[in-house]
């Protein structure tokens, strides 16, 4: 869960069971470029024989696109989609950080798009509360092929896309169980410190500090920083303390208090001593965190997707600077509340809806079951086969240029919103496109592993009740009062974590608890604790998971 802020439920109909249930297929590897025969990809003139309609579909816009790619409205991908694909779309580029004040915009200008890819699962339940969403029901039997079989293959699916009305509403991916937020740490500056890798918070502090304090990097001066308080490095530090807002206690779903103080402290104490950049509040995007890692100026890193492409790509810039540093993945020490694991991405999850008002649902499914089929995955994630990737001895597709591949195809990762990579099997992922015979890429693999046995594991859970994206669907009323209250929270932890002893945390706890009662928040809680009640026996939660 997000800081403190609405969530989002499940149907209660959702079942362990089911999640339990899925089953991970082989390889499909049908070769890019080259749909077969009966796909919906189709072949050209069967395509000209069929109505073609049209849609507008977002894609997240981080500025990944090289200038002479070309925009995100037209591109190489974009093209070859409305050249290979049964239906004209035109693309609403949208800014990652920002996409949920854009899309407010576009809802209430009327000009929001047709299918709207948004990974944020808090936002598309406001969306179907104010009913701006398309139930899909009838939409997926009269149109749909390929999304209508995985369907059935992971029914998951439709028990996640399933709105209280009883209705689907949300189009969702299957994947294997994989890791996102990464906690990196310099180990080359451990060893000049005479350090260990922290195990607790309080080393964690304790390394910070001598990161901050000791001159690590040689140069004489005082200009590095242990850690970072902004963007996902404040993220693994709120994962650390298991700050998520709600747990179990004593067999009921409550409010937590405890928890939020002391991550509030921690980060105090970070801000005071000046371990930490103290502009965090206006580092927002981590842009300026990022580049304090990359310019060799910071000892202990988060990263969202550490591990895949995002995670590569700043590490290729951070080598470059620092050729001699040392970094790995490591566990998120053991706070007073116990040791947990950060963000990870779970089997199946839901990553777009369809606007109310779309006026040509059938090229919508049309599209998405063509996104999915296997040579169009293939085609947008490794390239046309022969010009920029080929088949390795593992069957798996790899780059036959790096150079080129990165400029022509890497940057395409928001085209591949609901790729059901778990089709691919080991080839899906990222590293499986990496050649391990350069050093760079071998040791960038090699955090793989580490990652995934620092992450996955039901020793270290990830701290919240259950996964944000199988949480249940919590009524408008319910969730604006939430929202409002968690916000005004989160600001007074901000106002005492930067004030000084003009300002306690306690003040703060308190405060912030007198805001929650007479702002609605009992009767939030009322709402919680009953569905917990009603539910417990059958909803996902966290333990669950980790199932095999």
């Amino acid at each position: 869960m997000r800081k403190n802020i609405a969530i989002k439920w499940v149907p209660s109909a959702l079942t362990v069971g089911v999640a339990i249930g899925l089953v991970v297929t082989g390889c499909s590897q049908a070769g890019p470029g080259s749909p077969k025969a009966g796909e919906t990809s189709g072949k050209n003139e069967q395509k000209a024989e069929a109505k073609r309609g049209k849609l507008s579909v977002s894609i997240y816009d981080q500025g990944q696109i090289p200038a002479e790619e070309g925009t995100p409205q037209k591109n190489r991908w974009a093209t070859w989609v409305n050249e290979k694909g049964p239906v004209d779309v035109s693309y609403v580029p949208v800014a990652r950080r920002e996409s949920t004040q854009i899309f407010n915009t576009m809802f209430a200008s009327g000009t929001a798009p047709d299918l709207v890819i948004e990974y944020d699962d808090i936002y598309r339940n406001s969306l179907y509360t104010q009913k701006q969403l398309m139930p899909l029901d009838d939409v997926i039997d009269k149109y749909s092929t390929e999304y209508k079989k995985l369907m059935q293959e992971y029914p998951m699916l439709k028990k996640l896309g399933t709105k209280p009305d009883g209705k689907i509403y949300e189009i969702g991916r299957v994947q294997k169980m994989v890791t996102n937020h990464v906690m990196f740490i310099r180990t080359d500056w451990l060893k000049k410190l005479n350090l260990e890798i922290p195990k607790t918070t309080d080393d964690f502090y304790k390394v910070a500090k001598a990161f901050a304090e000791q001159d690590p990097d040689g140069n004489g001066k005082k200009d590095t920083f242990g850690t970072s308080l902004s963007f996902m490095s404040g993220e693994n530090i709120r994962e650390m303390f298991g700050d998520v807002g709600w747990v179990v206690k004593d067999g009921q779903l409550v409010r937590d208090w405890e928890r939020i103080k002391e991550h509030t402290a921690f980060r105090k104490k970070l801000y005071d001593e000046g371990l930490v950049d103290k502009d965090f509040l206006a580092d927002k995007n981590g842009a300026k965190t990022e580049k304090d890692w990359v310019n060799g100026k910071l000892g202990i890193f988060g990263i969202q997707n550490g591990v895949k492409s995002t995670g590569y790509k700043v590490f290729e810039a951070f080598k470059k600077n620092n050729p001699e540093a040392s970094i790995i993945p490591i566990e998120l020490p053991k706070s007073p509340f116990g040791q947990f694991s950060p963000y990870l991405e779970p089997a199946v999850r839901m990553v777009a809806a369809v606007n109310a008002k779309a006026k040509d649902p059938e090229a919508v499914m049309k599209y998405i079951d063509f996104m999915i089929t296997p040579s169009t995955m293939n085609t947008i994630k490794y390239g046309i086969e022969g010009t920029h990737s080929k088949k390795g001895p593992d069957g798996c597709y790899v780059p036959m240029d790096d150079e080129k591949y990165k400029k022509e195809v890497v940057w395409n990762q928001y085209f591949q919103g609901f790729f059901p990579s778990v089709r691919e099997g080991d080839c899906g992922s990222f590293e499986k496109s990496l050649d391990p015979n350069k050093p760079i890429n071998k040791e960038f693999i090699s955090f793989v592993p580490i990652a995934e046995k620092a992450y996955l594991s039901k020793e270290r859970p990830i701290p919240d009740v259950t996964s944000k994206f199988y949480w249940p669907s919590v009524p408008q009323d319910i969730s604006t009062v939430e929202t409002t209250l968690s916000d005004a929270i989160s600001e007074l932890m901000i106002k005492a974590v930067v004030s000084g002893s003009s300002y306690s945390v306690e003040q703060a706890i308190q405060e912030a608890k007198t805001n929650w009662e007479k702002g609605g928040g009992k009767k939030v809680e009322e709402w919680y604790q009953k569905w917990y009640a009603d539910n417990k026996n059958t909803a996902l939660f966290t333990k669950d998971l980790y199932e095999k």
